[in-house]
This record gives C-alpha cells, sequence and structure tokens, in this order.
C-alpha cells in the first residue's frame, strides 16, 4: 500500500503486479525492480543457492547499503505477516475497505491465508 501511496505523492507510476508476478519487474517502473524482486523471492524461497545468487547481484549491483536496506525491508515484511498469520489478526475495517481493487487486482483474497481463515 505504501507504494501506491507514495507514487500517487510524486506523480510517478508503477506496474503494482510486481508484487505478486516477478516477470513484470522490468516493465514496473520500478527502479531495479527486477534485481529486487528476485532478491525478495529468494528471501522467501528455500533454496540457499539462488538466495546466495541474489545477495551477490544486489551487493555487485546496487552496493551493501542497498543490500542491508533490501535485506531489512524483506525482513520486516516477512516479520510482520508471520505475526499476523499466527494470531489470525484480520485487517482493520479501514484497511479492508480502502484495498478492496488492490487485493482484487492483484488476487491477495486468493491467498491460503486468507481463505483458510474465512
Amino acid at each position: 500500500m505504501m507504494l501506491r501511496e507514495s507514487s500517487k505523492k510524486t506523480g510517478e507510476s508503477f506496474d503494482l503486479q510486481t508484487i505478486t508476478d516477478g516477470s513484470a519487474a522490468e516493465t514496473s517502473g520500478i527502479p531495479h525492480a527486477q534485481i529486487l524482486v528476485a532478491f525478495a523471492e529468494a528471501v522467501v524461497g528455500m533454496d540457499e543457492t539462488v538466495l546466495k545468487n541474489a545477495r551477490t547481484r544486489v551487493l555487485d549491483e546496487l552496493g551493501p547499503d542497498a543490500l542491508v536496506d533490501a535485506a531489512g525491508v524483506a525482513s520486516n515484511f516477512e516479520r510482520m505477516v508471520r505475526i499476523a498469520d499466527a494470531t489470525g489478526i484480520p485487517l482493520d475495517d479501514f484497511v479492508a475497505d480502502t484495498t478492496v481493487e488492490l487485493r482484487q487486482d492483484l488476487g491477495l483474497d486468493e491467498f491460503h491465508s486468507v481463505t483458510k481463515a474465512a
């Protein structure tokens, strides 16, 4: 939601399909999206070699500060999702109401954790 809202403020346009479809990264308009999406997918994946390669690519192409930032963002999101899933936290009414279209566009309501909780 933050990228969506910040893009409105800056007037930039991003393809949010990148969030759930890594193949859209190249045309998303998000700087370095292909590298960052590959890293994010590797972080939540199960292949240590893929993660090592993605981490090395971020480091080599974007630098150590970007690697620390990307790892921090990915870790924070993973932490928040795990806590919300583990405790069964539902979306706040405001968030549920304001993200209906976004969740439909991205197919987020189809994820196992959503359908399982319903």
